[in-house]
């Protein structure tokens, strides 16, 4: 195979395949037959590339069509393969000084109809059920790592801090009560009462790179004009992707997105 990159069987992720007369592989582990593709639409390399290339640059589906020879179907769904693959490249497991901070998506309460408005009309954190709770954590380097959750309570997100920070790291976070436990379970806590108008202890803890991803990630989803909440884990994963990546050129980034495309979705059974 002449990519430069790990081939593994989709059925038990084996690497070790025997090619058949065919030209088909064999997993050496499951027995699994795999027809070779170039991608599951069989583009041609140079329109992939375009797609990327207009999808990082951000242009609408409407100009990507007139640009690039493709149908509207293939377009939506080659997008959404590539929003995908971007939300499987998670960051390694954090550690040193990270951030901690949940945030809520979705509408502001001025826009819903009054009877919503009326029965949420108590100030809770994040409107209680009305917006979609995410959690993050950002490492000091300026990766960050994000997820949809059901609740922002310490039950929901201790589990998630343990997975991705490494124990002994030094976790900064504001006042929020689901928080409190972290230096039970290891973690040297230094927290930012937002409450008290603190955004720094002074000895440089704080969450400000953070909140400044929760800033990035609004005004890229309010541009989108309303996004499905089903379809949320996709976009944020594609902005993830895109934050990561931020200080990589554009030539740089188009290989990278190309890799991890064509890593995800190179083979079929």
């Amino acid at each position: 195979m002449k990519l430069g990159m790990v081939i593994k069987c989709k059925t038990c992720k084996g690497k070790d395949f025997w090619q058949l007369n065919d030209n088909r592989l064999k997993c050496k582990q499951c027995r699994s037959v795999f027809t070779f593709q170039n991608h599951p639409f069989k583009l041609k390399p140079a329109i992939l590339k375009n797609i990327i290339e207009e999808f990082l640059l951000e242009h609408s589906t409407d100009t990507i069509l007139a640009r690039v020879e493709i149908s509207k179907y293939k377009l939506l769904k080659i997008l959404t393969l590539l929003r995908i693959a971007m939300a499987k490249e998670v960051p390694d497991v954090f550690s040193g000084i990270v951030e901690v901070d949940e945030t809520y998506l979705g509408g502001q309460m001025k826009n819903r109809r009054l009877s919503e408005r009326c029965k949420y009309s108590k100030n809770r954190r994040g409107f209680g059920t009305i917006k979609q709770p995410v959690f993050g954590i950002l490492c000091r380097e300026g990766k960050v790592w994000a997820e949809i959750v059901k609740d922002t309570e310490a039950k929901d997100l201790e589990p998630l801090i343990e997975k991705q920070v490494i124990k002994g790291s030094v976790v900064c976070s504001d006042g929020w009560r689901a928080y409190t436990g972290l230096a039970a379970k290891g973690y040297v806590h230094r927290l930012v009462d937002h409450g008290k108008k603190e955004y720094t202890d002074g000895k440089g803890h704080h969450i400000n790179g953070l909140e400044g991803f929760w800033g990035y990630l609004k005004r890229k989803l309010s541009a989108k004009g309303g996004i499905r909440r089903e379809k949320l884990p996709l976009f944020l994963g594609e902005y993830v992707w895109k934050y990561n990546h931020r200080n990589l050129n554009f030539k740089e980034r188009v290989s990278g997105l190309k890799s991890t495309f064509l890593k995800n979705f190179w083979y079929e059974n």
